[in-house]
């Protein structure tokens, strides 16, 4: 809780000195059909020790559950060393390091997060950093449209997080920008090379790509990078971190490789809290730098030869003369970017392989448990990482509500989003599921179905 030190002296100096009676008549302009009124539902004000206990009891009530969705959030383990470290005062409470001379520990910091996320992409530059995944896709959307000039139409692929389109849009759609859904094949769940070839013969300025995409399922990112460079159309790939230590990064997609990756760096390090804060990453290639907005911190040595670091390649325009500026991103989630740093450096490049190879062994065998329950099926054939999505026979919230009342979250409803999958679920394991997990939620599900009344499948 904030602690403000003004006593009622103090205000009635400062308002004297206003030449008010009333903190209120400081704020005359505002027209009384836009001040707020009484707010009558909200209850009496409550000391700290009230609040803390009323936010205690309703954690209680809520209770613990087992949880199998994901779609853009996932449920990581997270080493107890990573917030120990990153709450500590010298990071927890630190601004913006424009005065390197003082700032050597968090500029350090964000350079070695910068130089893993440049090894996990593929990239030659990253920068530290966005507010999240959709807004980092939306601002590479940008940045291709700068490079191009003359096009502005992106092509976003309908299998891409529904979130992630909904921002795009509302961050470009009022720049003149155009933006062309590509469709999705409806057995394999994967983007439609035709159509993107057909998208591409008519012009456009950048082609996003999925990996994975909303459904879990693994695209053809070669054959799909191969058609943009082809067209002279920039490659943004739209990636998940964890995945990248087992899949082949952005960078060798093709055989030029992207040109841009982004993606949110919730699972490296970020607690699921209710939403947020996560955090999102933009790495590129090097001689699109000067496009990149957010902070870049590079190393240099000072005039004794000792190593140093500083903010670099960033226009002062960014936080001044904003009409001018190749992006307003100015603050930005530095306290997440130093947990993925030291989240990352904890588990180095064999711990977060194992990570992403548990998540997946765990979603392959969870599959195949519920392949045998009647009324349950996997619904696209491609393969996946760690989501996948699951046709049911009955109403998938009914499934969603009773499997809450045995305390376990199913999955992500996609009805709402993509009606035509039909009563479709998609679920999410990560490696902090067990057999004894797995085997509940199939248990579960199974009970759900068993007796109930049967629909027809979608095909």
């Amino acid at each position: 809780m904030p602690f403000i030190p003004h006593t009622d002296d103090d205000v009635r100096e400062m308002l004297a000195e206003c030449g008010v009676e009333r903190i209120n008549e400081l704020f005359d302009e505002i027209p009384d059909s836009l001040i707020s009124k009484s707010l009558s539902a909200i209850p009496r004000g409550l000391s700290e020790m009230e609040v803390s206990r009323l936010m205690h009891d309703a954690s209680r009530r809520e209770g613990v559950f087992l949880n199998f969705i994901g779609a853009g959030a996932y449920e990581h383990h997270i080493p107890a060393a990573v917030w120990q470290v990153a709450t500590r005062g010298e990071f927890y409470s630190a601004y913006t390091p424009y005065q390197a001379e003082a700032s050597q520990g968090t500029l350090q910091v964000l350079y070695e997060y910068q130089s893993m996320m440049c090894s996990l992409t593929g990239m030659d530059v990253a920068n530290a950093s966005l507010y999240d995944g959709a807004s980092a896709l939306a601002e590479a959307v940008l940045m291709s449209v700068r490079l191009h000039k003359s096009a502005r139409r992106v092509l976003l692929p309908t299998a891409l997080h529904p979130a992630y389109r909904a921002t795009v849009r509302t961050i470009v759609s009022n720049q003149g920008i155009e933006i062309v859904e590509v469709p999705y094949c409806r057995d394999s769940g994967r983007t439609l090379l035709d159509s993107v070839k057909t998208e591409l013969s008519t012009g456009a300025a950048a082609l996003v790509i999925a990996q994975p995409n909303f459904f879990g399922v693994l695209e053809d990112v070669d054959a799909l990078t191969e058609l943009a460079h082809g067209a002279g159309v920039t490659v943004i790939g739209c990636v998940n971190p964890v995945t990248l230590a087992l899949l082949k990064p952005p960078g060798q997609w093709g055989e030029q490789g992207a040109d841009i990756a982004v993606g949110d760096g919730q699972p490296l390090g970020i607690p699921l809290s209710s939403g947020g804060p996560y955090f999102g990453f933009l790495a590129c290639r090097q001689n699109l730098v000067r496009q990149m907005p957010g902070r870049v911190v590079g190393r240099t040595v000072d005039l004794e030869g000792k190593p140093g670091f500083t903010l670099t390649l960033q226009a002062r325009e960014q936080h001044i003369r904003r009409s001018k500026a190749t992006s307003n991103i100015c603050t930005n989630q530095g306290l997440a970017v130093t947990a993925a740093a030291i989240h990352l450096s904890l588990l180095g490049a064999e711990g977060l392989r194992r990570v992403a190879a548990q998540s997946h062994a765990n979603m392959k065998r969870l599959l195949g448990i519920i392949s045998g329950i009647e009324g349950a099926s996997q619904r696209f054939d491609s393969a996946y990482f760690h989501e996948a999505v699951v046709v049911l026979s009955v109403p998938a919230q009914t499934v969603c509500r009773s499997l809450l009342e045995e305390g376990v979250i199913a999955g992500y409803q996609l009805g709402a989003q993509y009606p035509e999958l039909g009563e479709a679920l998609l679920i999410c394991t990560t490696e902090t599921r067990t057999e004894t997990d797995l085997q509940l939620y199939a248990a579960a599900m199974a009970r759900c179905l068993e007796g109930a009344p049967q629909k027809t499948k979608v095909t």
